[in-house]
C-alpha cells in the first residue's frame, strides 16, 4: 500500500488543483469587476470552447491511426448537418466499426 501513491505525484496533482482553482476564480473576479466586458475579450471568452476543442482532438489526429482519422473526417461532416450529441454518437459507431473491421 506505501508504494501505491508517491509524494512527488500528489503534489503534482495538488498543484494542479490549486492552479485550476485560482485561474477560475481570478477569472471570475476579474470579469465581475467589470461593468461592460470590452469586445477584445467577448472574442476571447467566445473563442475559449474551440480551443478547448482543439487540445481534445489535435493529439488523436496527429497520433491516431487510419480508423481515427476517418471517424475525424465524418465527424466533421456530421457536425455540420447535425447537433453535438448525434455527431459524437455517430462519430463512436463509425470509430467502433473500423476498429471492428481492422483488428478483424
Amino acid at each position: 500500500m506505501e508504494n501505491m501513491f508517491h509524494m512527488q505525484t500528489l503534489l503534482i496533482i495538488a498543484a494542479g488543483a490549486v492552479a485550476t482553482y485560482l485561474t477560475r476564480v481570478g477569472g471570475y473576479v476579474f470579469i465581475t469587476r467589470m461593468k461592460r466586458i470590452p469586445p477584445r475579450a467577448e472574442a476571447a471568452l467566445n473563442a475559449v470552447p474551440a480551443a478547448v476543442l482543439t487540445t481534445l482532438v489535435a493529439p488523436a489526429a496527429v497520433t491516431g491511426g487510419w480508423d481515427v482519422s476517418i471517424t475525424m473526417a465524418v465527424a466533421f461532416l456530421v457536425g455540420l448537418r447535425l447537433k453535438l450529441l448525434p455527431m459524437l454518437a455517430v462519430g463512436w459507431v463509425v470509430v467502433m466499426l473500423l476498429r471492428h473491421v481492422i483488428t478483424g
